[in-house]
């Protein structure tokens, strides 16, 4: 009986992991796809992608449904509990990232009824080190690899700092010419959805280092977006309001 129900926690903690994996190459391509949307102007694409959203959740309910089922009948201890309760979180992010890039898709959605501003170019360029993010942290999902968690985690400052820079380039072209105004407010939320993505997988590289080696990991999560203090100049170094920028 004891060895049954071993194998039956062991089978359950594998559909565990594979409802994960099937959680993250959605949240993965959909990211993909509402970039794409952005920068090719494809309605129909950001449709579908705002569509696949819906799997993403499913997946996420099963996963919570799974875990309470196993927490309330197998009761799970040392390693197999914590695979159950990294899951769980793991799932949570997965899901808010897909949530996000569905965001994107309905913003590409709005950016395609607007003339094109320059920006938009940057942003992919943003979603592609995001995009490398997640998949790292997937594959160390995967491999119960805590290195390849923590170096992935250690990038996300540097979507910080492209999110930085995209959000001052943005102000710059609204400041210099107002018919920039709606298509640049659509590309900061859609920069600012890009830079939560790449948050929330520096949460999963996080969980798979507790999953492996039991502790979080010692260090100051990196961080590198100052949106908020961001000052924008105009030529010559002028301010918006008529003073005189130190600059960028």
């Amino acid at each position: 009986m004891t060895q049954h129900t071993v194998r039956s926690l062991d089978e359950q903690v594998k559909h565990l992991r594979n409802l994960i994996v099937q959680m993250g190459g959605l949240a993965e391509f959909e990211l993909a796809n509402a970039v794409t949307a952005l920068s090719t102007r494809d309605i129909a694409l950001a449709q579908s992608t705002i569509a696949s959203d819906a799997r993403v959740d499913e997946l996420e309910r099963d996963v919570a449904n799974l875990v309470i089922g196993m927490l309330a009948l197998r009761q799970p201890v040392a390693t197999d509990l914590r695979e159950v309760v990294a899951a769980l979180k793991v799932s949570s992010d997965l899901e808010r990232m897909a949530d996000y890039a569905a965001n994107v898709a309905k913003r590409a959605i709005a950016v395609s009824q607007v003339p094109a501003v320059k920006p938009a170019g940057s942003i992919p360029r943003m979603a592609q080190l995001v995009q490398a993010i997640i998949k790292d942290v997937l594959d160390a999902y995967i491999a119960r690899d805590a290195d390849l968690a923590v170096a992935a985690w250690r990038r996300d400052v540097g979507v910080d700092d492209m999110h930085t820079s995209v959000f001052r380039e943005l102000l710059t072209y609204m400041i210099e010419d107002v018919r920039n105004i709606a298509a640049c407010t659509h590309l900061m939320f859609v920069a600012k959805n890009i830079e939560r993505i790449g948050d929330h997988a520096t949460n999963i590289a996080e969980a798979v280092h507790y999953l492996v080696l039991g502790r979080p990991i010692d260090e100051v999560r990196p961080k590198g977006d100052t949106t908020s203090l961001a000052v924008v100049l105009l030529p010559g170094g002028r301010l918006p309001n008529g003073g005189i920028g130190l600059g960028r």
